[in-house]
């Protein structure tokens, strides 16, 4: 896991929006919430008490309670009422949760998980995904694959023509993204899986992001070729345009051993002409996802899950020429985790368990949170009466 990084770590649209929600990410169990002002807490899960999980509790005023035996904690971590002790007694600092800042941006909560600074950098996507105008929709699942492997496999796709040859919902892909019209769309697999041979392979590094292009083509018949863009950008994002499709997914780590998945599509150039009740666009969009989620990623990962070992690095690996791209990004990982190390004050896995610490965590979390959004403006009552 590379440090001092935000990373995506569900949709928004995930969220529960009374009760607090739960996710496991970077190792940790988390709990996410709002206060009555609609802005989004991110703390450890793991009540410092007898390490019941906070997710399990419910939403009191400005606080989260842990199910257990009702200990209330506020948006900074810090412990504020204790029932067993009564309303009169002080509580031990000690008993407080680690608060991580959190942001809410492009359809995604992003939680920085890294040092503690005055100032954090902003949440920057690559040009090609900024201004793309293109509508999407965004499905999201985990599996349970070392995040390594799982981008190694979106960084090439000469593996797909050996991968996904068989199942019928391939064969529909192949159809119309590769059929031509004087065959009736029918000859759209011969033409695809004939195309193995990767040429003009070009690869470019610019800060975090690295970008390929190449074409995938048909040795005999060199005019059978499709054009391949693909991105990443670190810690996780991969993007891939080519023909019709354009995919973009973001893989944060769970743990060692499982990996979030996030994906969006963007709507198909030809679709408003094919579909044109703009309703029903996006249906299509989500049955495709369906589709890669149920059909096409379960091919990818029976490959991944007998991989050996099970977390990719520089040198347990026979890159061939065309592998550059799987070079760079590991040569990238390596080289951000030593950034990190370098400029690391304290381990980012383990809090400080002063009160200064704490105090100075909550005055710095999610960068000036105390601002409203029209969503909170909005909710702020109907909040407020549901958890008094």
């Amino acid at each position: 896991m590379i440090p001092n990084q935000w990373y995506p770590i569900l949709q928004t649209g995930d969220l529960k929006r009374d009760r607090p929600t739960g996710v496991r990410r970077m190792g940790e169990e988390l709990v996410l919430w709002r206060d009555l002002d609609g802005n989004l807490v991110c703390q450890t899960a793991r009540c410092p008490h007898k390490g019941a999980n906070i997710a399990d509790g419910r939403l009191k005023g400005n606080t989260v309670e842990c199910p257990y035996h009702g200990f209330r904690f506020n948006a900074e971590g810090m412990c504020k009422v204790v029932p067993a002790l009564g309303s009169d007694t002080r509580i031990p600092a000690s008993l407080k949760l680690r608060t991580y800042p959190v942001r809410e941006e492009h359809g995604l909560v992003w939680m920085w998980w890294g040092d503690q600074r005055e100032e954090l950098p902003a949440i920057e996507l690559p040009t090609e995904l900024a201004s793309n105008p293109r509508p999407y929709e965004t499905i999201s699942w985990t599996r349970p694959i070392h995040y390594t492997r799982y981008i190694e496999s979106l960084l090439e796709f000469y593996h797909v023509t050996f991968v996904h040859r068989d199942h019928w919902t391939n064969n529909i892909d192949y159809t119309f993204m590769y059929g031509t019209a004087r065959n009736f769309w029918m000859d759209g697999r011969e033409r695809y899986l004939a195309a193995n041979k990767i040429v003009n392979h070009k690869v470019e590094v610019e800060g975090t992001t690295i970008r390929s292009t190449f074409d995938q083509c048909e040795e005999a018949n060199p005019e059978n070729s499709s054009h391949f863009n693909l991105i990443y950008q670190a810690p996780g994002l991969t993007h891939v345009k080519t023909g019709l499709l354009e995919i973009t997914t973001w893989l944060t780590p769970i743990d060692d051993e499982n990996t979030l998945a996030i994906m969006r599509l963007y709507e198909y150039p030809r679709l408003r002409s094919m579909v044109p009740i703009k309703q029903l666009r996006p249906w299509v969009l989500r049955a495709s996802l369906l589709m890669e989620r149920l059909v096409q990623d379960p091919q990818d990962v029976g490959i991944m899950l007998r991989q050996e070992p099970k977390v990719s690095e520089r040198g347990v690996n026979k890159f061939i020429g065309v592998d550059e791209m799987n070079a760079k990004y590991l040569q990238m990982r390596d080289r951000l985790k030593a950034e990190a190390a370098a400029h690391k004050d304290a381990p980012v896995s383990e809090p400080d368990n002063s009160e200064a610490a704490a105090d100075d965590n909550g005055a710095k979390r999610n960068n000036g949170r105390g601002k409203r959004t029209a969503e909170s403006r909005s909710r702020s009552g109907s909040l407020a009466e549901a958890r008094s």
